[in-house]
């Protein structure tokens, strides 16, 4: 599903990314670890088309998607979190959903005086859809709540709901348990875990290692921009070069 070969990216003389390559195959739930600035967010805003890389290839599906700006990749099936959860905080938890459909008739000008029967079914069936995700997400009951108002994991919870909303093949999902609870952490897990069943693959950025066991197939860790390591949780974590790492 997704293919990345040799990316490059370097900041002010600082060389975030390094000849990075990976794979990543439908159904797929993969982990990428490593220490602060190892250059995990970098390679999820390259890959994304938040920031460009220096040079290499990103191949999505067959098709190559390197220097696509984020909206275009998002249609193409990629979606992902971030850190700061970037929700519109002054929007209901609907509207953060029904934001994320792509293809809405609506948004063009022509439907909405021509088309009005077509952009009104589908903005019924989107929230038809959005309260099922919802549901999913066990927070029906803050269908019309800000965003804003939502417990940190609820807001965690709602950002992985956007992405589901966009009909991402792929998601990127920047640290989805890091500060949660044990009770909030087991139900996004939970989800997680179920995506694949779903047609989805996963890459996590996580630094929570139960997590990272628990859940992915495979990891890839990084450090300085390369990737250092790859293979099974069981294999990475015992590999000499990741506790070397990790103990300076």
């Amino acid at each position: 599903m997704l293919s990345v070969r040799n990316l490059y990216k370097k900041f002010d003389g600082i060389q975030a990314l390094q000849d990075f390559s990976c794979d990543v195959k439908k159904g797929e739930l993969v982990g990428l670890i490593g220490p602060n600035g190892a250059g995990k967010s970098t390679l999820f805003n390259v890959l994304t088309g938040f920031i460009p890389g220096d040079s290499g290839a990103v191949l999505f599906n067959e098709q190559e998607i390197t220097g696509q700006p984020p909206y275009k990749i998002n249609r193409l099936g990629m979606a992902r979190t971030f850190q700061d959860l970037r929700l519109v905080r002054q929007m209901s938890v609907l509207e953060n959903i029904l934001l994320c459909f792509q293809d809405q008739p609506g948004e063009q000008l022509a439907h909405i005086y021509f088309k009005r029967k077509s952009w009104g079914y589908r903005e019924k069936t989107n929230a038809e859809r959005g309260m099922e995700l919802l549901e999913f997400a066990g927070i029906p009951g803050k269908a019309k709540d800000l965003a804003g108002t939502l417990s940190y994991g609820q807001q965690k919870l709602l950002s992985i709901m956007c992405c589901l909303a966009a009909d991402a093949e792929l998601l990127l999902l920047d640290e989805p348990v890091a500060g949660l609870n044990p009770a909030m952490i087991e139900k996004i897990l939970d989800i997680i875990t179920g995506l694949p069943g779903q047609g989805k693959s996963v890459i996590i950025i996580e630094h929570n290692m139960e997590a990272v066991m628990e859940v992915c197939g495979s990891v890839i860790f990084m450090d300085a921009g390369r990737k250092i390591s790859e293979g099974s949780p069981e294999e990475v974590h015992s590999d000499p070069r990741v506790i070397e790492a990790y103990l300076d």
